[in-house]
Formats: structure tokens, C-alpha cells, sequence
């Protein structure tokens, strides 16, 4: 065999994933059906690695595998509008989730300051003042 057609288990390794995952993506249809040798075994080109890990990155970000189906479709007009709205939905939604990270992590830089200020202060009879805000 060459380079351009890996057994399933080349596959799984080469993309970070079991071999029960590339088996169900082909279930799926996320990736295509791999034909078989004469002994049975799946034959999959290398194209197979680079969707595998771009499935594993779109699910990392947030994606449903529907979705990702959907981001993997060849298609006219009538897809290509579908995969857009879809990439505008997520990218709002990636947007929300960075406005709440950045406000949470204002917050804890505020108890940071706090605790640094508290140990300047008192050295080691600082009250911790994060615990303290808490239990009010």
C-alpha cells in the first residue's frame, strides 16, 4: 500500500481519534465510505485525516456533528446558504461567549487585585478577601 491509502487504524492514529470514531463518521457520512480490499480491509486516502481532524476541530468549537455534516456537504446555491446562516449563528454565538468570558475574567482579575492588595497590606494575617465577599 502507499502513502495515499491507510487502513483504518493508520487512520484513526494519524488523526488523533479511534478507530470506532472513523467507523462511526463513516456511518455518519462525515466521511466517505472507504472501499475495501480484497481481504476486507477499509481503504481511505489521506484526504480522510485532514476531515477527521477538521470534524474533531468544528466539534472542539462548538459544532454538532449535524452541523458539521452540513458544513461538509457539496452542494448548490440552496447549500451554500444553508452552510452561511449556519457559520453566522455560530460566530454570534462564539461572540456572546467571548463578551461573558472577558466580563468573568475582569471579575476575577478585580479578586486577584484584592488578594494581592490584602497580602501587601497585612502580610500574613491578610483575611482572604474573595472568601469573604462570598459570604456576604
Amino acid at each position: 500500500m502507499g502513502n495515499s491509502s491507510l487502513q483504518i487504524g493508520e487512520i484513526a492514529a494519524r488523526s488523533g481519534v479511534s478507530v470506532d470514531t472513523v467507523r462511526y463518521y463513516e456511518r455518519l457520512k462525515l466521511v466517505p465510505p472507504a472501499p475495501r480490499s480484497s481481504s476486507g480491509y477499509r481503504i481511505f486516502s489521506t484526504k480522510a485525516i485532514e476531515q477527521i481532524r477538521f470534524i474533531k476541530q468544528a466539534q472542539e468549537l462548538g459544532f454538532s456533528l449535524d452541523e458539521i455534516k452540513g458544513l461538509l456537504t457539496t452542494g448548490g446555491a440552496k447549500e451554500c446558504r444553508q452552510v452561511r446562516d449556519l457559520l453566522r449563528r455560530k460566530l454570534c454565538e462564539m461572540d456572546e461567549q467571548i463578551k461573558k468570558l472577558k466580563a468573568f475574567r475582569k471579575i476575577l482579575a478585580g479578586h486577584l487585585y484584592d488578594c494581592d492588595d490584602e497580602f501587601e497590606r497585612k502580610g500574613q494575617d491578610a483575611q482572604c478577601p474573595v472568601l469573604f465577599e462570598i459570604e456576604k
